[in-house]
């Protein structure tokens, strides 16, 4: 802040009796409209940067709000001396005091009239971008339709408004037709290591966000930290988007928006999981994937068990130490294994928990603890709540396996297969 301070007073002078960044600013603001004749205009990008780079420090992080809300102030105080003020931001933090003394803003986030500002409809993909489009699916070695369907599947979904056309993340388009490749870009942009701690610190359900969240509209745009409730900060920072309204229960529901959030999102929260060699690349999952396209179902079940095995005791606190942590970890793994697995999958008489689809087989997973249940009552589940009867239509090998965890050890202790 000092030095962007610094640069406009080389250009519009300083007054030495301006000491703090709230002064400064109001100085700078009516020097500029003293000298140039005009009213001035204000563009204030990522303001709330500061905020978001401290919220797992909650000391600091109200430190540099209250600093910041002063500094805002001044632009209700000087107003007669704007023309026109436009700030963005990943969150909005209008209920934790930032703003409390600026009401003549006029808030877009959630306007129907904006929801395309800030991305590319696909509309404009459709219209303005066919030869970038013809140019990768050549490259591809697809046909023009395939590829964009694919690029629909992998950047599209985003909604900011209750009614809203589906736009596309720009960044990651822009570099596909740069590079003629699908690939994640957006996460190479950096990764929210506080979300992924605070959801595991919370032991957050994350396979909720496959399901779909439901959200009160009064709610969708409001967070502090204190909130236990993380999901309005992850639909402000685009992890989750605006999937449908509910008028009469004024309610929104929220989820992924595509393939490349999803991926990128769960990715880095199983490093945040588990804490082990996985944070330092040494870790994936295709090694998993490989094992079962074999049918070599010891061989995962196995590695499994190692894989629990290297998670640090301290990793998991005491309270989190049940089936639903070792679900979280699962649902991870197996949905990171991407088009080949479903989590959570319904029939009439109950949810399975994990099925996974290779070429020549359908692996269905049941997991239980061994402080309530055994692989045995696993097995006997998947068997009594014909979890395997959708697939007997299929050409492949139907698979069973019931898997036990152990509560002591913190890992795999027993599994069965039928």
């Amino acid at each position: 802040m000092d030095k962007n301070l610094r640069q406009l007073e080389d250009v519009w002078g300083k007054d030495e009796l301006d000491k703090t960044p709230a002064t400064r600013f109001s100085g700078l603001i009516q020097r500029a409209c003293k000298k140039s004749g005009k009213k001035v205009v204000v563009l204030i990008d990522e303001y709330d940067k500061p905020m978001i780079s401290t919220m797992d420090n909650p000391a600091l992080n109200d430190n540099i709000r209250n600093g910041l809300n002063g500094f805002y102030s001044v632009l209700k105080a000087e107003d007669a001396h704007l023309r026109f003020v436009f700030l963005t931001g990943v969150t909005k933090f209008s209920k934790v005091s930032i703003f409390s003394d600026l009401n003549q803003l006029k808030d877009i986030s959630m306007s129907e009239q904006y929801a395309g500002i800030c991305g590319i409809s696909e509309t404009e993909l459709l219209r303005d971008f066919q030869p970038e489009l013809q140019a990768l699916a050549e490259a591809q070695e697809m046909t023009s339709d395939k590829a964009f369907a694919k690029m629909k599947k992998r950047y599209d979904g985003y909604h900011f408004a209750k009614v809203s056309e589906d736009i596309y993340n720009p960044f990651s388009i822009l570099n596909t037709f740069a590079d003629n490749d699908f690939a994640y870009y957006w996460f190479a942009t950096g990764t929210p290591t506080f979300l992924a701690k605070a959801l595991r610190s919370r032991n957050y359900d994350i396979r909720k966000f496959d399901d779909d969240v439901q959200i009160a509209a009064n709610s969708v745009m409001d967070y502090r930290y204190e909130n236990q409730d993380l999901v309005p900060l992850l639909y402000q920072s685009g992890y989750l988007t605006i999937k449908a309204y509910d008028s009469v229960l004024d309610e929104y529901t929220l989820g992924f928006p595509n393939e490349e959030v999803k991926y990128g999102f769960l990715n880095e929260l199983l490093p945040a999981f588990v804490l082990t060699p996985i944070a330092t690349g040494k870790f994936s999952v295709t090694g998993f994937l490989r094992q079962l396209m074999k049918n070599d179902v010891e061989s995962f079940m196995t590695s499994l068990q190692a894989f629990f095995a290297a998670i640090p005791y301290d990793a998991i606190k005491q309270k989190h130490r049940d089936e639903q942590y070792y679900q979280h970890v699962f649902y991870l793994l197996f949905t990171l294994m991407g088009q080949f697995v479903e989590t959570e999958v319904k029939n009439n008489k109950g949810r399975t928990d994990t099925v996974v689809k290779t070429a020549g087989n359908i692996y269905v997973f049941e997991f239980k603890m061994d402080n309530n249940a055994t692989a045995e009552d696993a097995l006997k589940q998947i068997n009594d709540r014909d979890y395997a009867i959708p697939y007997i239509a299929d050409h492949r090998k139907t698979v069973k396996i019931g898997v036990e965890f152990s509560q002591k050890e913190q890992g795999v202790k027993r599994w069965l297969i039928e």
